[in-house]
């Protein structure tokens, strides 16, 4: 499936075990990294959001691991699909390491949104999800 969005990005050194995998808790980074690039994208600044009252928070995470990435891949982390499932926005995300294009990880993050602290369904979203949902 083609990505909506891609991000490029290069494993450093201190993010891996010591079996020299990046360490799991990375790859949430990664996802979330890429998830803030794909607002800026669409004309969203996360922080400026929040200054306003709006904060997407993460409500799920469901990460399947295939292959790990070492020290020094490169690796694009994408959104390749959005999701609207009533106040939830479901990001279908992947990590493909780039010197084989093999599939590292899956992802499927559920974000909810509070405005000034309720739970609700920002408009600002819709909009600046439409093309993609």
């Amino acid at each position: 499936m083609k990505a909506i969005f891609e991000y490029r990005m290069k494993v450093r050194d201190y993010e891996c075990d010591a079996q020299g995998h990046v360490n799991n808790a990375n790859y949430q980074h990664y996802f979330e990294v890429t998830r803030h690039e794909f607002l800026e994208q669409v004309g969203l600044n996360f922080y400026q959001l929040h200054l306003e009252g709006i904060d997407a928070v993460v409500a799920r995470v469901d990460i399947r691991y295939k292959i790990p990435l070492i020290g020094m891949d490169e690796f694009l982390c994408t959104v390749t699909r959005i999701e609207r499932q009533n106040v939830k926005f479901i990001f279908h995300q992947e990590i493909i390491r780039l010197k084989d294009n093999a599939l590292c990880a899956k992802a499927k993050i559920e974000v909810v949104n509070l405005v000034n602290g309720k739970l609700s369904k920002p408009e600002v979203f819709d909009e600046a999800f439409k093309d993609y949902i």
